[in-house]
């Protein structure tokens, strides 16, 4: 078994939150998550999962704390699963000079330059030594599991869903970045992990991806009108065209007045988990 320690663990609508830390030899450091059991997992049964994928300057207990969504899951029996954004303490220069690159901000993918690339291997962590901690340690059902994400981390569900569709069979965001090699968060983190190379982003971009290997899975994504960040970062009506053009199942739904913060996510969360849930308990 996979080892793993626990930080803490307290009981919630009669299942448990817990927070955990594992030695990660893909990242070659400790890496920190969370991981929510509903109390179905009392009877031993493996059940479905939805893995949570945090936005920039998140910990794996942002979600946790502040999206209320372990209500939901008690009730549809899901477990949810919440790793971190970054490899933290690795002392690598400039790791914490901003929010948006560095720690708190991998923009799950894999590193190819240096310094970054010996620890910043989030792609192949979420996809593959991850997978096996929970396996081992979780009663999860690895072939019913799901992704959502906020903003980043709806970037990193988009992307990681659309390269792992077999994996992550569901997926859904909340005002994600669809078009990462367009905008100045995506921009700096690529030419910051990934180099000058363009060729390279597209396999971390949500829009060049979707146009290249669409899925058959209804992905949905929520986007607030009042998102501070919708015309500068996010612009998901580039993934919508692109989206049909391509055949990708999906539905764009806006919510007039909502913003980019957790009160927008815990008004629609319950909306994601049954999303997910519809086809994960089946």
């Amino acid at each position: 078994m996979t080892a793993i320690e626990t930080v803490s663990e307290k009981t919630c609508f009669d299942g448990v939150q817990g927070f955990y830390t594992h030695a990660s030899e893909i990242c070659a450091c400790d890496m920190s998550f969370a991981v929510y059991r509903p109390p179905q997992a009392d009877a031993g049964e493996r059940l479905p999962a939805v893995t949570y994928l945090a936005g920039l300057t998140c910990t794996p207990e942002t979600f946790a704390v502040k999206a209320g969504a372990q209500r939901v899951a008690a009730e549809l029996g899901l477990v949810l699963i919440m790793p971190d954004t970054s490899p933290r303490g690795v002392d690598l220069p400039g790791e914490d000079d901003s929010y948006d690159f560095g720690a708190a901000a991998s923009f799950y993918l894999d590193a190819t330059r240096e310094p970054w690339s010996r620890h910043y291997q989030m792609a192949s962590y979420l996809t593959r030594e991850f997978q096996e901690v929970v396996a081992a340690n979780f009663p999860v059902d690895t072939r019913r599991q799901g992704i959502l994400g906020h903003s980043m981390g709806g970037h990193g569900a988009l992307t990681l869903h659309l390269k792992n569709p077999g994996l992550f069979r569901t997926c859904s965001a909340f005002a994600p970045v669809v078009a990462p090699m367009q905008v100045p968060w995506g921009t700096k983190a690529f030419t910051g992990y990934l180099g000058e190379d363009k060729e390279a982003w597209k396999s971390y971009d949500a829009c060049q991806l979707v146009a290249a290997r669409p899925s058959k899975a209804r992905i949905l994504i929520d986007q607030g009108t009042q998102d501070q960040f919708l015309e500068r970062e996010l612009k998901p009506h580039l993934f919508e065209t692109t989206a049909k053009e391509a055949g990708q199942p999906h539905e764009l739904r806006w919510h007039e007045g909502y913003d980019h913060s957790y009160y927008f996510i815990q008004t629609f969360v319950e909306d994601h988990l049954r999303h997910h849930a519809e086809t994960l308990a089946a």
